[in-house]
């Protein structure tokens, strides 16, 4: 047990695991809960406003609960780290098996792929938002969504995969530790990968760069990158939003490599 823990938080977990206290692991829910917040707020931010937080929370608690009773505190991990993971990957299990992305989306998604083709096409480079909502008679916020909501959509759930050697059937993001080094050519791939984002990133313009960079990289909230660049949360989502409409094509490159790694 950590010894930097709280006197009352050791008791607690004192409390549920040798004398499995079902009052302790209510409060020890309780005090965790911050986890869910985190990682609710964080994925909320990518999916459309018509997915209930509350359903993500529901997700995130149940995966908690599961961390708290298979937690090994003998283990050198901390139980935010571990619980960090069974969090993220139970909301992600969630969001996949209800399948949250319409069919409506999805074949709007091809219309707005196969204009922004034709349109590239016709003016010899990348479209913007506003040229491909005009053909679509959509806006441009549109648009942005729902390439944002497709992409998000795909990624998520190749994202994280179990390790198709464990003899538990713990969904996306429930393995710690990556068992197995990446092999010499998929750590090619990877890089290249990286530097197709990296590159893509350049056709950002600053602003587009830090939301970018501290969403991703910082893991920020929409929130906490609001107050560091003195925005609403509304005007970062906005600016997000439009930062991945433009790195769509590297990101529809990771998604297809990662689709075909896994096959």
């Amino acid at each position: 047990m950590s010894t930097d823990e709280s006197p009352l938080l050791q008791t607690l977990w004192k409390h549920w695991l040798e004398n499995n206290d079902r009052s302790a692991a209510d409060q020890l829910i309780d005090y965790y809960t911050y986890i869910v917040s985190y990682h609710v707020e964080r994925i909320a931010s990518n999916l459309p406003a018509r997915v209930s937080r509350d359903d993500l929370k529901s997700f995130g608690l149940m995966g908690l609960y599961d961390a708290l009773t298979k937690f090994q505190h003998e283990r050198d991990l901390k139980f935010d780290t571990y619980a960090s993971f069974r969090v993220r990957g139970a909301i992600l299990d969630g969001l996949r098996k209800e399948d949250w992305l319409p069919r409506s989306i999805r074949d709007k998604t091809k219309k707005v792929e196969q204009v922004s083709q034709e349109l590239e096409q016709y003016f010899q480079r990348e479209p913007t938002s506003e040229e491909i909502a005009e053909r679509l008679k959509l806006t441009a916020k549109e648009v942005e969504e729902i390439t944002r909501d497709t992409l998000v959509a795909n990624i998520l759930s190749i994202e994280e995969k179990p390790n198709k050697t464990s003899d538990h059937n713990e969904g996306i993001g429930y393995s710690i530790p990556d068992q197995s080094a990446l092999q010499p050519d998929e750590q090619l791939v990877k890089r290249e990968l990286k530097a197709d984002l990296i590159e893509s990133m350049q056709s950002l313009n600053q602003n587009e760069q830090m939301v970018v960079s501290l969403f991703y990289h910082k893991e920020l909230t929409l929130t906490e990158i609001g107050h560091v660049l003195e925005l609403t949360t509304s005007r970062i989502s906005q600016i997000h939003r439009k930062a991945l409409f433009k790195m769509r094509k590297s990101l529809q490159k990771l998604q297809a490599n990662s689709n075909q790694s896994t096959q």
